[in-house]
Protein backbone atom coordinates (compact mmCIF):
# COMPACT_ATOMS: atom_id res chain seq x y z
CA UNK A 1 0.00 0.00 0.00
CA UNK A 2 1.06 3.57 -0.63
CA UNK A 3 2.29 5.03 2.66
CA UNK A 4 0.99 8.51 1.78
CA UNK A 5 -2.48 7.04 1.17
CA UNK A 6 -2.31 5.08 4.43
CA UNK A 7 -1.35 8.27 6.26
CA UNK A 8 -4.35 10.14 4.82
CA UNK A 9 -6.57 7.21 5.80
CA UNK A 10 -5.17 7.27 9.34
CA UNK A 11 -5.83 11.02 9.49
CA UNK A 12 -9.42 10.51 8.38
CA UNK A 13 -9.99 7.87 11.05
CA UNK A 14 -8.21 10.08 13.59
CA UNK A 15 -10.82 12.76 12.93
CA UNK A 16 -13.76 10.37 13.18
CA UNK A 17 -15.01 11.69 16.54
CA UNK A 18 -15.23 15.21 15.13
CA UNK A 19 -17.99 14.13 12.74
CA UNK A 20 -20.51 12.91 15.30
CA UNK A 21 -23.78 11.18 14.48
CA UNK A 22 -25.19 14.11 12.56
CA UNK A 23 -22.27 14.02 10.09
CA UNK A 24 -21.90 10.25 9.71
CA UNK A 25 -22.75 10.33 6.01
CA UNK A 26 -20.09 12.99 5.49
CA UNK A 27 -17.51 10.78 7.19
CA UNK A 28 -18.49 7.80 5.02
CA UNK A 29 -18.11 10.09 1.99
CA UNK A 30 -14.57 10.94 3.10
CA UNK A 31 -13.71 7.24 3.33
CA UNK A 32 -15.40 6.58 -0.03
CA UNK A 33 -13.27 9.29 -1.67
CA UNK A 34 -10.11 7.70 -0.28
CA UNK A 35 -10.97 4.16 -1.32
CA UNK A 36 -11.96 5.37 -4.79
CA UNK A 37 -8.24 6.04 -5.27
CA UNK A 38 -7.41 2.34 -4.86
CA UNK A 39 -6.95 0.03 -7.83
CA UNK A 40 -10.08 -1.71 -9.06
CA UNK A 41 -10.64 -4.99 -7.23
CA UNK A 42 -8.62 -3.96 -4.18
CA UNK A 43 -9.73 -5.91 -1.10
CA UNK A 44 -8.93 -2.87 1.05
CA UNK A 45 -11.74 -0.83 -0.54
CA UNK A 46 -14.69 -2.90 0.74
CA UNK A 47 -12.92 -3.36 4.08
CA UNK A 48 -12.57 0.39 4.67
CA UNK A 49 -16.12 1.03 3.51
CA UNK A 50 -17.34 -1.67 5.88
CA UNK A 51 -15.43 -0.05 8.74
CA UNK A 52 -17.06 3.29 7.97
CA UNK A 53 -20.56 1.78 7.94
CA UNK A 54 -19.83 -0.22 11.08
CA UNK A 55 -18.46 2.78 12.95
CA UNK A 56 -21.50 4.87 12.05
CA UNK A 57 -24.02 2.33 13.31
CA UNK A 58 -24.77 0.30 10.18
CA UNK A 59 -23.57 -3.22 10.96
CA UNK A 60 -26.11 -4.59 8.51
CA UNK A 61 -24.47 -2.69 5.63
CA UNK A 62 -20.96 -3.55 6.83
CA UNK A 63 -21.41 -7.35 6.79
CA UNK A 64 -21.55 -7.84 3.00
CA UNK A 65 -18.61 -5.47 2.53
CA UNK A 66 -16.47 -7.36 5.04
CA UNK A 67 -17.34 -10.59 3.22
CA UNK A 68 -16.42 -9.00 -0.10
CA UNK A 69 -13.04 -7.93 1.28
CA UNK A 70 -12.33 -11.49 2.38
CA UNK A 71 -13.48 -12.90 -0.98
CA UNK A 72 -11.12 -10.50 -2.75
CA UNK A 73 -8.22 -11.92 -0.78
CA UNK A 74 -7.66 -9.44 2.03
CA UNK A 75 -4.72 -10.70 4.03
CA UNK A 76 -2.44 -9.92 6.95
CA UNK A 77 -3.41 -7.57 9.71
CA UNK A 78 -6.49 -6.22 7.90
CA UNK A 79 -7.77 -9.75 7.36
CA UNK A 80 -7.69 -10.44 11.09
CA UNK A 81 -9.34 -7.09 11.80
CA UNK A 82 -12.02 -8.04 9.27
CA UNK A 83 -12.75 -11.31 11.05
CA UNK A 84 -13.07 -9.51 14.38
CA UNK A 85 -15.23 -6.70 13.04
CA UNK A 86 -17.37 -8.99 10.87
CA UNK A 87 -18.02 -11.22 13.89
CA UNK A 88 -19.01 -8.22 15.97
CA UNK A 89 -21.33 -6.97 13.23
CA UNK A 90 -22.90 -10.41 12.85
CA UNK A 91 -23.56 -10.44 16.59
CA UNK A 92 -25.10 -6.97 16.34
CA UNK A 93 -27.55 -8.14 13.68
CA UNK A 94 -28.55 -11.27 15.59
CA UNK A 95 -26.22 -13.87 14.06
CA UNK A 96 -23.69 -14.54 16.84
CA UNK A 97 -23.26 -18.19 15.83
CA UNK A 98 -21.57 -17.04 12.62
CA UNK A 99 -19.24 -14.85 14.65
CA UNK A 100 -18.28 -17.81 16.82
CA UNK A 101 -17.55 -19.89 13.72
CA UNK A 102 -15.32 -17.14 12.27
CA UNK A 103 -13.37 -16.37 15.43
CA UNK A 104 -12.87 -19.78 17.01
CA UNK A 105 -10.09 -20.73 14.56
CA UNK A 106 -8.39 -17.41 15.35
CA UNK A 107 -7.65 -18.68 18.86
CA UNK A 108 -5.02 -20.92 17.26
CA UNK A 109 -3.72 -18.35 14.76
CA UNK A 110 -0.24 -16.86 15.14
CA UNK A 111 -0.25 -14.41 18.02
CA UNK A 112 -0.35 -10.66 17.46
CA UNK A 113 -1.67 -7.51 19.12
CA UNK A 114 -5.24 -8.44 18.14
CA UNK A 115 -5.37 -11.61 20.27
CA UNK A 116 -7.28 -9.94 23.10
CA UNK A 117 -9.73 -8.34 20.66
CA UNK A 118 -10.37 -11.79 19.17
CA UNK A 119 -11.13 -13.18 22.61
CA UNK A 120 -13.28 -10.23 23.68
CA UNK A 121 -15.38 -10.33 20.51
CA UNK A 122 -15.68 -14.10 20.66
CA UNK A 123 -16.81 -13.75 24.30
CA UNK A 124 -19.57 -11.35 23.22
CA UNK A 125 -20.69 -13.74 20.48
CA UNK A 126 -20.73 -16.64 22.95
CA UNK A 127 -22.78 -14.56 25.39
CA UNK A 128 -25.21 -13.87 22.55
CA UNK A 129 -25.70 -17.63 22.33
CA UNK A 130 -26.24 -18.05 26.08
CA UNK A 131 -22.71 -19.40 26.60
CA UNK A 132 -21.65 -16.73 29.08
CA UNK A 133 -19.35 -19.02 31.11
CA UNK A 134 -17.24 -19.77 28.04
CA UNK A 135 -17.15 -16.08 27.20
CA UNK A 136 -16.12 -15.12 30.73
CA UNK A 137 -13.39 -17.77 30.64
CA UNK A 138 -12.01 -16.23 27.44
CA UNK A 139 -12.06 -12.72 28.88
CA UNK A 140 -10.40 -13.76 32.15
CA UNK A 141 -7.78 -15.72 30.22
CA UNK A 142 -7.04 -12.66 28.08
CA UNK A 143 -6.94 -10.34 31.08
CA UNK A 144 -4.76 -12.49 33.35
CA UNK A 145 -1.39 -11.80 31.65
CA UNK A 146 -1.97 -8.04 31.96
CA UNK A 147 -2.53 -8.08 35.72
CA UNK A 148 0.32 -6.99 38.00
CA UNK A 149 -0.63 -9.79 40.43
CA UNK A 150 -2.97 -12.81 40.52
CA UNK A 151 -2.10 -13.89 36.98
CA UNK A 152 -1.88 -17.58 37.90
CA UNK A 153 -5.09 -17.48 39.96
CA UNK A 154 -7.10 -15.74 37.24
CA UNK A 155 -5.76 -18.15 34.63
CA UNK A 156 -6.84 -21.06 36.82
CA UNK A 157 -10.28 -19.53 37.38
CA UNK A 158 -10.68 -19.07 33.64
CA UNK A 159 -9.91 -22.75 33.00
CA UNK A 160 -12.21 -23.84 35.83
CA UNK A 161 -15.17 -22.04 34.24
CA UNK A 162 -15.13 -24.38 31.27
CA UNK A 163 -13.55 -27.51 32.74
CA UNK A 164 -16.34 -28.59 34.90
Amino acid sequence: MDTAWEKRLDQAWGAFEEYGEDRAAEFRGLIDALVDELPEGSPVAPFERACAFDSTGHSDRAVPLYREALERGLDGYRRRRTLIQLSSSLRNIGRPEEGVALLTPELDAPSDELDDAVRATLALCLAGLGREREGLALVLGALAPHLPRYQRSMGNYARALTDG
